[in-house]
């Protein structure tokens, strides 16, 4: 009974989640903020998961756009699966040291032509350190105004299990057309599990994207040893396309994806190539969604890198139905509707105007219903069984008695 109450509140906890359409796992709240960085090991193509007692850290970095001195502190929360807060848990529980810290490293920019203040700070360190294995949420607040800026997430997973992950397109849809299905083996090693349907919980994700996770798939196969997951339709997922992307690393001249650069007197403008429908695959390397500050100088990126309107275009057979957004793991203003792309009759094209720091991005378009609903693909993207994606499998722990959620298994995919 509290196996179906749970998975029934996460339910619509996620249902939630998929309507405003958010596939990114952070979240800035303020417009004040912009460039959310989470990362490991300084890693930009990092999944913010680190293991526990190996050294590794979470770097969070942001900017403040203006020059004002602000007090910025961050709060550190331990989170269930779904990310709402523990409530079982003291801070003494999950954390060594203190709670409600200060970012004390930031710098103005140089020579921008748009004013901000980068931010920075990693967990780890030596006013902070986690005690438990699981799902960490770091909030950013303004000290002065109590302002809430910022959600930033990551996992920490003491790999108390043996988990495997494997891919093949001979899908139970179908072979070598669209789709992608994963098979997984979970061993339990010494963990002792009287009730695996009360005390393991699964999830499953493709790029990191929450918007189509897979949780708590009925395995196929149990015993005392483990379980494992086999011809499983749940574990089928869309191949999708390749993702889009686009360098802006000179503001005098157009570099990889650029059409044009331009000045209008105010800001700095860059115009990717029109996104054409895509019917047949070609392979072409991405991020997946990934993205990566710096200028052609590379010296001192966080804080020399300008701002300039990047002005996106897609072209469509038809005017599709409900909301065409754009999507990365940069796209993750709270404000949904920032990311919403406008259809215009005149070239039969969808435009988006989006404010971004120099750099390296990935994206991709998504069709989004107009009520509920989750996000899917754009058919002139395209959907292929050859696309390069990276899919992510969490296993989490529970006995009974025990107050939290720990992370026990952890393991990443690429398929290629």
């Amino acid at each position: 009974m509290k196996r179906k109450l749970y998975k029934q509140f996460l339910t619509a906890f996620l249902s939630l989640a998929t309507f405003i359409g958010s596939t990114a796992n952070d979240t800035i709240f303020s417009m004040r903020v912009n460039t959310l960085q989470v990362t490991v090991d300084d890693d930009f193509l990092s999944t913010a998961v680190i293991t526990m007692g190996s050294g590794q850290t979470v770097s969070i970095e942001f900017d403040e756009m203006s020059h004002d001195s602000r007090r910025l502190i961050y709060h550190i929360d331990h989170c269930n699966p779904d990310w709402t807060t523990t409530g079982e848990l003291t801070e003494s529980d999950y954390l060594e040291g203190f709670n409600d810290n200060v970012i004390d490293d930031y710098e103005n920019s140089i020579n921008t032509t748009v004013p901000y203040t980068h931010y920075r700070f990693a967990i780890p360190n030596d006013r902070c350190r986690m005690k438990l294995s699981g799902n960490y949420r770091i909030t950013v607040f303004d000290d002065d105004s109590g302002e809430r800026l910022l959600e930033a997430r990551f996992r920490i997973v003491d790999q108390k299990t043996d988990l495997s992950l494997n891919m093949t397109t001979n899908t139970d849809i179908d072979v070598n057309k669209s789709h992608q299905q994963l098979s997984m083996t979970l061993g339990y090693r010494k963990l002792n599990i009287t009730n695996p349907d009360e005390e393991i919980l699964t999830i499953v994700t493709q790029n990191e994207r929450e918007d189509n996770m897979r949780f708590n798939v009925r395995p196929t196969m149990r015993n005392a040893f483990g379980m494992e997951w086999s011809h499983n339709r749940e574990l089928i997922f869309n191949g999708g396309n390749e993702y889009r992307k686009f360098e802006t690393l000179s503001l005098s001249h157009p570099t990889m994806g650029i059409e044009e650069i331009s000045w209008d007197g105010t800001h700095y403008n860059a115009f990717p190539f029109k996104a054409e429908p895509r019917p047949n695959y070609v392979y072409d390397e991405d991020a997946n969604g990934a993205f990566f500050i710096r200028n052609s100088d590379n010296t001192e990126n966080d804080i020399t890198c300008d701002y300039l309107y990047v002005n996106y275009s897609l072209k469509t057979a038809v005017r599709e139905q409900g909301n065409i957004v754009i999507d990365g793991k940069w796209t993750n203003h709270s404000d949904r509707n920032m990311y919403v792309a406008h259809y215009s009759e005149e070239d039969d094209s969808y435009h988006i105007r989006l404010l971004q720091k120099q750099g390296y991005y990935s994206y991709q378009f998504l069709q989004l219903p107009s009520v509920g609903g989750k996000p899917s693909i754009l058919s002139s993207e395209g959907n292929f069984h050859e696309t390069e994606n990276r899919y992510q499998a969490y296993v989490y722990f529970k006995p009974q008695g025990q107050r939290y959620w720990q992370l026990v298994g952890y393991r990443q995919l690429l398929f290629r």
